[in-house]
């Protein structure tokens, strides 16, 4: 009798992470009935967008990162508007108002993404990229298939420079059942505990850390993270980045010197890769800086934008 309950028990503790997953409510219209923006029917899902800045003007993409959605760009974006911007804001899959799609999620589930978003809202050529952590390494992929539709690639904290994200990362990466168990059943209190610990931050986008954690309510946040983890933020961006030099794209790339996600060392390498690239360190600045240190980097794409005007 002993050795069932015990069986039981265990089979329960394993259970337990993805039955919880299982209730969590989908992402659907009534969440989306209070967004702001619009939706896009895709090929690979619904996809939320916004247009903020000028009426008119040249465009401006930004691409967000692992788990903050496309509402980490506002501040940034209403500076981009100052400067005679229309910019597009899209939350990736997985995250915000978008849908949860299975499968993989590497370059080119991601690029894909971006390309049929464009062509929806009839976005031409000329066009300044923008991509944050793991956006940087989404924008990378597409400028090395489209430099031509591009006048400029941003790069704020850029993933994909062979960055190690800690053994804890690549046991959830390089074990499946094990991965996706622990996933669910540890990654919303840690996620948690990051958020929260920059509370005390300023910000340049209202109630960030709010906004944030309501993406732990959602089911399917837990399982994209997961698959960005083991598809494009698994990847060696190396190829893309020597590709986009080799097209002669102007590249911008804006680091924080005390980013404890993207370390600084990450220069070195897309010097090594792109010789042409102009880097730029926020000296107190961590990996939240495209929050944090909004007026900063909108200083420095001011002054990158003045010297190559559209």
């Amino acid at each position: 009798m002993i050795w069932w309950l015990l069986a039981a028990a265990a089979a329960g503790v394993a259970v337990a992470p993805f039955l919880r997953e299982a209730l969590r409510p989908r992402m659907g219209a009534t969440a989306r009935a209070r967004a702001p923006g619009a939706f896009a029917t895709l090929s690979q899902g619904v996809t939320h967008y916004r247009w903020l800045g000028a009426a008119e003007g040249p465009v401006a993409v930004c691409v967000h990162g692992l788990t903050t959605p496309s509402f980490v760009w506002e501040g940034i974006a209403r500076g981009l508007g100052r400067m005679g911007y229309r910019v597009l804001l899209y939350d990736l899959y997985g995250r915000g108002y978008s849908d949860r799609p299975r499968g993989a999620q590497d370059a080119d589930f991601f690029v894909t993404q971006l390309e049929d978003l464009l062509d929806h809202q009839r976005v031409g050529d000329g066009v300044t990229l923008l991509g944050y952590s793991m956006g940087g390494a989404i924008a990378t992929a597409f400028a090395a298939r489209h430099a031509g539709r591009l006048r400029r690639l941003i790069l704020l904290a850029p993933a994909g420079m062979k960055t190690d994200l800690g053994p804890v990362a690549r046991l959830v990466v390089n074990h499946d059942w094990l991965g996706r168990w622990l996933m669910r059943a540890f990654y919303g209190r840690s996620f948690a505990r990051a958020v929260e610990a920059e509370r005390r931050l300023d910000s340049s986008v209202p109630d960030i850390v709010a906004r944030q954690l309501a993406e732990l309510h959602y089911r399917g946040f837990r399982r994209s993270v997961l698959a960005s983890l083991r598809g494009i933020l698994d990847a060696d961006m190396e190829a893309a980045h020597r590709a986009v030099a080799r097209t002669g794209l102007p590249v911008l790339a804006i680091w924080g010197r005390e980013d404890a996600v993207i370390p600084i060392s990450a220069m070195g390498r897309l010097a090594e890769w792109n010789r042409a690239a102009r880097q730029e360190v926020i000296e107190d600045a961590g990996h939240a800086l495209a929050y944090t240190h909004t007026e900063e980097v909108l200083a420095i794409i001011g002054a990158e934008v003045a010297d190559q005007p559209d």
